[in-house]
């Protein structure tokens, strides 16, 4: 057999959510030059949202190695591998962290990884916010051309370099395209923290349970993202799971897990209130709600649908309503199904195969930095065990070695104190405070 002329490509992806490891993993097949063998290195950022293993099967993704890291063990590993290619999944202050500790590490060399960044889905709060902890990455991924020109006009606003942002699509849109099931299936797209008080999320199962008794012809299904005692990239305070188990639920209305895509592949109609799972939908032509019977808001993030013409409530699907999508709207969100999207990652693949190319990379240059936001840049920081200068701080977690069995149970038994703490003890202490 002939050898192979494929190139093997090194990449490694840091995640601290299912979520992000999800978008992660697969930008990371997604913009990866087409003529290369990616090896794929999975680094989890140890936190209240660490995936679990159901968390990561579920996502389906495959990596060639897969490792638990605080941020100071993952720029030590940095130090020493010679990746191509880092995609940075983090919540904002996360990757303005790391591209600090990794302007640190790399110091004086020209020949580095190539650094990616991005969102997981929708931007529809703390846009400016999130996108300046974002700068300084080679590249920042803008998951649609809406978001790209937004990207441009906050960087270009404050003087920042702008030439980093790169339009692409969300990574995980694909699968079949709808066809009508038998029995017709609702299926509603639950998020831990969209709506956030308990008053809406009974609401909204209630609603849908109403539904399904006024169709029982209908299959009705509530979509969850985690199981108790699991973490996503939001908090989940109120599980629905636990808000159903004194409900007397009808036979044609079931919860589910698993993959999204899945999921999908049997619905006839999405609702939701702002899940990225609508676009998911709207990328299949599924009928797709966004529901407005707790307002059209930024709180709830159903704002980004303005325009889209799904937005509609519940009184209006329980008597029968289909949403018609506007196409202009869906095109600018990157989700048309009209084959653009094969071609969505091409310009995010050229520049990385032209800064591979390239005889050296400049050094990472974040907006932020002690001189531009000394009140704000050193304490984003210090959360990561680093100082101002992105070094590691004073008593940061050692990563040349294993931690020890009790430090293991301890580590554990803190992150399910912590969680115990967000499900049961803070609600409590909420409506006390109510009183």
């Amino acid at each position: 057999m002939p050898a192979s002329t494929r190139k093997s490509l090194r990449v490694a992806v840091l995640a601290d959510s299912d979520t992000r490891w999800k978008w992660g993993s697969l930008t990371a097949n997604r913009i990866s030059p087409n003529e290369s063998d990616i090896l794929l290195d999975g680094y989890l950022l140890r936190g209240r949202a660490t995936p679990t293993a159901r968390q990561l099967e579920e996502v389906g993704v495959r990596a060639d190695s897969l490792r638990e890291v605080t941020a100071v063990e993952f720029l030590r590993a940095m130090d020493g591998e010679p990746y191509d290619v880092l995609v940075v999944a983090l919540v904002g202050g996360g990757v303005q962290a790391i591209l600090h500790g990794l302007a640190h590490v790399w110091e004086g060399r020209t020949k580095r990884p190539v650094v990616v960044t991005g969102y997981v889905g929708v931007v529809y709060e703390k846009l400016t916010d999130g996108l300046l902890l974002r700068h300084g990455a080679d590249l920042v991924l803008a998951n649609s051309r809406q978001d790209a020109e937004r990207f441009r006009a906050v960087y270009e606003g404050v003087g920042a370099d702008a030439s980093s942002v790169t339009e692409v699509a969300l990574p995980f849109l694909g699968g079949a395209a709808y066809e009508k099931h038998d029995p017709y299936t609702v299926v509603f797209a639950a998020q831990p923290s969209v709506p956030e008080n308990r008053k809406d999320r009974t609401y909204l199962l209630n609603r849908l349970i109403q539904h399904a008794r006024l169709h029982p012809d209908r299959e009705v299904l509530l979509k969850l993202r985690s199981k108790p005692g699991e973490h996503t990239t939001h908090i989940e305070e109120l599980p629905y799971q636990k808000l159903a188990q004194k409900t007397d639920l009808p036979a044609n209305f079931r919860l589910v897990y698993g993959h999204m895509g899945e999921v999908l592949d049997r619905t006839d109609l999405l609702v939701t209130i702002s899940s990225t799972a609508a676009l998911e939908s709207l990328h299949r032509r599924i009928p797709t709600v966004v529901l407005s019977d707790l307002g059209v808001r930024e709180a709830l993030g159903n704002h980004h649908f303005v325009g889209s013409g799904c937005l509609a409530s519940w009184d209006q699907l329980d008597a029968g309503h289909e949403p018609a999508p506007d196409p202009a709207w869906v095109a600018r969100q990157g989700v048309a199904a009209d084959g653009r999207y094969e071609t969505a990652f091409d310009e995010a693949r050229a520049r990385i195969t032209g800064l591979l190319a390239a005889p050296g990379l400049l050094p990472l240059a974040p907006y932020y930095t002690p001189v531009t936001a000394p009140g704000y840049l050193p304490g984003i920081l210090a959360r990561h065990h680093l100082a101002p200068d992105g070094s590691p701080l004073p008593g940061a977690p050692a990563a040349d070695k294993e931690p020890s069995p009790v430090r293991q149970i301890v580590r554990r038994a803190a992150r399910g104190a912590y969680r115990h703490g967000v499900q049961r003890v803070a609600p409590v202490i909420r409506r006390m405070g109510e009183l």
